[in-house]
């Protein structure tokens, strides 16, 4: 008995006079083992065992970086730099909690950390220990009774996102009006040279516990970003598992790329909400409501985490859809006239677009975010406000995997007729490539050419078409610009005026005076096609016929989408003899958005020049008679030249040529 006793307080003894500096070299042998890199303290180590909350101290903490980091970032880790070195770090324990398997920590309290966090181009990251291809894990902390970070420093560069963050974290608890205390987590600096704020508050830690949910609320401030949360963990500190109502705010959705991971899509600015909640690998964004530029958007998504790449999967609608919205998802500028929702930066866009006359977008696609995630999407607008289209329904499902985007499919709904087919970019080539295969059908001219007379379409008929294309570029400009493959348009039967048809062979006998009379007469058109053939962005025409009552036209030209010009002639012949018939070949050229109609006078020389042709109108009988056309051009085969378009791919059946029935 007396011996036992007398070895206890031996015990006690030589703990209290033993030198816990001896530690210092095994802990930091067992931290490095652990770590894979050098963990060394250089200050003293501190316990004071005697409670049923031990406690203690480290001073003068350094974590080394692992060897590849000085390579992979030498300006911002040269040798010598540490991953980590921290001033102070002290830690209490509660031991009675342990029996039941809890983990409760009265104090955390951390001095002066200076923290270098670095992920390289191919995603090795120096805060990974152990095997860096194990499935990834979120971080789990426990239960924290008093929480304090005093003067950090946080420098964040990921080369793999092209990410660099440098600023300050502080934590602590600060009284409130009522005597509680209140739990106050705050980082701010700049993310890519744009300022960033967050802060996370709560509830006092002081009687939280691992088995109740801590309420919180978060605010981050990134740029032009906006993220307020209000929510619960629910088990103190897994943040693996909680929930929140959230709400996003900013002027592009694929700014949260920094913040996320997520390679989301350019848009206007936007404004969402919803529920999200985490469950260890998974998010789920529920009841999204909000809106995108002038578009509603609403509906679920989940986000898979931890693989080698996130993969989203969501399904979204929207009740109506400003079609401009849309088109920022190709790089184009949304509109910016009044009551038009955009950016400060997409006005300049807009401005640059209007002062350059470029139609097709050429904002540079971000390959490596492409290749960074998986995703698949549908999405559905139920009506669409599109001023100057008879677009009624937006139809789309996506798929992203491997680098490899595809649209199938993807479709236009109009008032009469759909535009359908299939979009694949495939990333992964040193040059992107993207496939395009899109289809017209069933729609009718009078919705597209809207030019009325006296209420009455100038031209109506059914109207087919089909563009494959392949081409090769980072920018909708550029692949359109190496493209190669096919496009035809068929017009199978219709009417068109008189005036216009007469027009077309340029009948000043006719088509004027008809015209000018307001005469509302209609023709025929028993089929017309333009048909092109593509090859490196140069659209050549194969093909171009227009045949009415009155007229046979035919044209030829080029349509150059590298430098979005059109070069395009038409030569129209009458069917009827004419007194006055000037061949004079209509021309459309110049740019896509200011093409510029005229005539072609030089030909008109050729049978005595435009000035006197003109001047036959007054001149006698004999100076008409060379431009006096027997009117021997014959209808075109529409049968055989619709089946030759069709052999081409298009979307039309040779069945359907049947002229017209003419007007009584």
């Amino acid at each position: 008995m007396i011996g036992a006793i007398l070895l206890t307080v031996a015990i006690i003894v030589f703990l209290v006079i033993f030198d816990w500096n001896w530690f210092r070299g095994p802990l930091g042998r067992f931290a490095s083992a652990q770590l894979d890199r050098e963990v060394v303290i250089t200050g003293d180590l501190r316990v004071h065992p005697w409670s049923f909350s031990p406690k203690a101290e480290a001073l003068g903490v350094r974590i080394a970086q692992p060897d590849w980091a000085a390579k992979a970032d030498p300006k911002g880790s040269p040798p010598g730099t540490p991953m980590a070195k921290v001033d102070r770090i002290a830690v209490q324990i509660k031991l009675l909690p342990l029996l039941k398997g809890d983990v409760i920590l009265p104090l955390l309290a951390i001095d002066r950390p200076d923290v270098r966090l670095l992920r390289e181009p191919l995603g090795k990251a120096n805060w990974t220990f152990g095997d860096p291809n194990a499935a990834k894990k979120p971080m789990k902390l426990p239960a924290i009774q008093h929480f304090v970070i005093n003067d950090g420093q946080l420098r964040y560069q990921d080369q793999q996102r092209d990410i660099f963050f440098l600023g300050t974290v502080s934590s602590n608890e600060h009284a409130t009006g009522d005597g509680r205390g209140k739990f106050v987590l705050e980082g701010k600096g700049q993310l890519n040279r744009a300022p960033f704020t967050a802060m996370v508050t709560g509830g006092p830690l002081l009687n939280i516990s691992p088995n109740r949910p801590y309420p919180f609320d978060a605010r981050v401030d990134a740029g032009s970003t906006h993220i307020t949360a209000k929510g619960d963990i629910t088990k103190p500190f897994n943040l693996g598992l909680f929930e929140t109502q959230l709400s996003i705010s900013g002027t592009d959705l694929n700014r949260l790329y920094a913040l996320t991971g997520l390679a989301l899509p350019n848009t206007p600015p936007y404004k969402i909400s919803g529920h999200l909640s985490r469950k260890n690998e998974r998010f789920d964004f529920k009841k999204l409501n909000g809106r995108i530029g002038d578009s509603d958007v609403s509906g679920d998504l989940f986000v898979l985490m931890g693989k080698e790449r996130p993969y989203l999967e969501a399904d979204l609608q929207s009740r109506r859809l400003d079609f401009d919205d849309l088109g920022s998802l190709v790089g184009a500028a949304p509109a910016t006239g009044r009551g038009e929702t955009a950016s400060a930066g997409q006005k300049v866009e807009a401005g640059q677009r209007d002062a350059t006359k470029r139609l097709l977008p050429d904002a540079t696609l971000q390959v490596e975010r492409v290749k960074a995630m998986d995703a698949k999407v549908k999405y559905r607008a139920l009506a669409v406000n599109a001023p100057n289209l008879p677009l009624q329904k937006v139809r789309l499902d996506l798929t992203l995997e491997k680098g490899v985007l595809t649209l199938d499919p993807i479709a236009f709904t109009f008032s009469r007729g759909d535009l359908a087919g299939k979009v694949r970019l495939d990333a992964n080539p040193k040059v992107p490539r993207t496939d395009l295969d899109m289809r017209l059908t069933n729609a009718k001219l009078e919705d597209f050419i809207t030019i009325k007379t006296d209420g009455k379409p100038a031209i109506e008929g059914g109207v087919m078409a089909r563009a494959k294309l392949t081409g090769y570029g980072n920018s909708v400009h550029r692949a359109a610009s190496t493209a190669n493959g096919q496009v035809t348009l068929v017009s199978p039967k219709g009417e068109i005026r008189q005036a216009f048809a007469e027009l077309l062979g340029v009948n000043a006998s006719k088509g004027l005076i008809m015209l000018l009379s307001k005469d509302t007469k209609e023709t025929s058109v028993r089929c017309a096609v333009a048909d092109f053939r593509v090859k490196d962005g140069i659209m050549t025409s194969n093909q171009i016929v227009a045949d009415t009552g009155v007229v046979l036209a035919k044209g030829k030209g080029t349509i150059d989408l590298r430098n979005e010009r059109m070069d395009l002639r038409i030569d129209g012949d009458s069917k009827k003899p004419r007194l006055v018939r000037l061949f004079v070949p209509i021309t459309i050229r110049g740019p896509f958005l200011e093409p510029k109609i005229g005539l072609d006078t030089g030909a008109a020389v050729a049978q005595g020049g435009v000035a006197v042709a003109l001047g036959t109108l007054l001149s006698p009988l004999a100076a008409i008679l060379p431009f006096v056309t027997g009117g021997e051009a014959k209808d075109a085969d529409c049968a055989g030249i619709v089946a030759e378009a069709r052999s081409d791919g298009a979307p039309v059946k040779v069945a359907q040529t049947t002229p017209a029935k003419p007007k009584k």
